[in-house]
C-alpha cells in the first residue's frame, strides 16, 4: 500500500467519527392529530425526537395502541454500538498504518457482516415493537400490527410512517466504498 492509499484509509476511518454526533436513521410520522409530523432520529447511542417533544408524543400514541414506550436505557444496542464504531475506526487506522491488504479485506468483510446484523436487528426490533402489543390497550384493531417500515413509507391506520437512512448512513457507505476502492486499487497494482 502506498502512502496515498494509507491516507485514504485514514480518511475512511475518520468518516465514521461524525456518527457519534449525527443520526444514521430517521423515522417520521404524520397523522390528522399531528399534521406537522413527529419523528425520531436514531443515533449509534441515542434516540432523539425530530423536535423537542416528539418522543413523548410517540410514546403517548404508542400507549393508545398498545406499543411499548421508547426508553433509550432499555435499548442494549445503543450501549454497544459506540464501542463497535470505536473498534471499526481504530482498526482501520491501524490497518492504514500497517498497510496490510489481508487485514483490510477482513475489515471490509466485518463491515458487511456488522451492517447485515444491524439491519436484521433493526427489522426484528421493529417487528417486536409493532407486533408485541399490550392486550389491555385502549385502542384495539383485530389483526392490526404497527411495525414501522424497514425502509420506505407505510400506512398504519391513520398514521403515515416513513423510515429512511440519514447523513450518518451515507457516511458509513462512503467509508466502506472508499476502503473498498483502496483494496481494489492495491490488489490491481500488486
Amino acid at each position: 500500500m502506498n502512502i496515498r492509499q494509507k491516507l485514504l484509509l485514514v480518511v475512511a476511518a475518520l468518516m465514521l467519527l461524525p456518527l457519534y454526533y449525527i443520526p444514521f436513521w430517521s423515522i417520521s410520522m404524520t397523522a390528522p392529530q399531528y399534521p406537522e409530523g413527529i419523528g425520531m432520529y436514531i443515533h449509534i447511542n441515542d434516540v432523539r425526537g425530530h423536535n423537542q417533544h416528539d418522543i413523548q408524543s410517540i410514546n403517548t400514541l404508542n400507549h393508545y395502541i398498545g406499543m411499548k414506550e421508547i426508553h433509550v436505557d432499555e435499548i442494549p444496542e445503543l450501549k454497544i454500538m459506540p464501542y463497535i464504531f470505536a473498534f471499526m475506526i481504530g482498526s482501520l487506522i491501524l490497518i492504514a498504518l500497517i498497510g496490510n491488504q489481508k487485514l483490510l479485506l477482513g475489515w471490509l468483510i466485518l463491515f458487511v457482516i456488522l451492517s447485515i446484523a444491524g439491519i436484521v436487528d433493526y427489522y426484528l426490533w421493529g417487528y417486536d415493537y409493532g407486533h408485541n402489543l399490550d392486550p389491555d390497550a385502549p385502542i384495539k384493531v383485530p389483526g392490526m400490527s404497527y411495525q414501522p417500515p424497514l425502509i420506505g413509507t407505510k400506512q398504519l391506520l391513520n398514521i403515515r410512517a416513513s423510515s429512511y437512512p440519514t447523513w450518518g448512513s451515507a457516511l458509513m457507505v462512503g467509508s466502506f466504498m472508499l476502503s473498498a476502492l483502496v483494496y481494489y486499487k492495491n490488489k490491481k497494482n500488486s
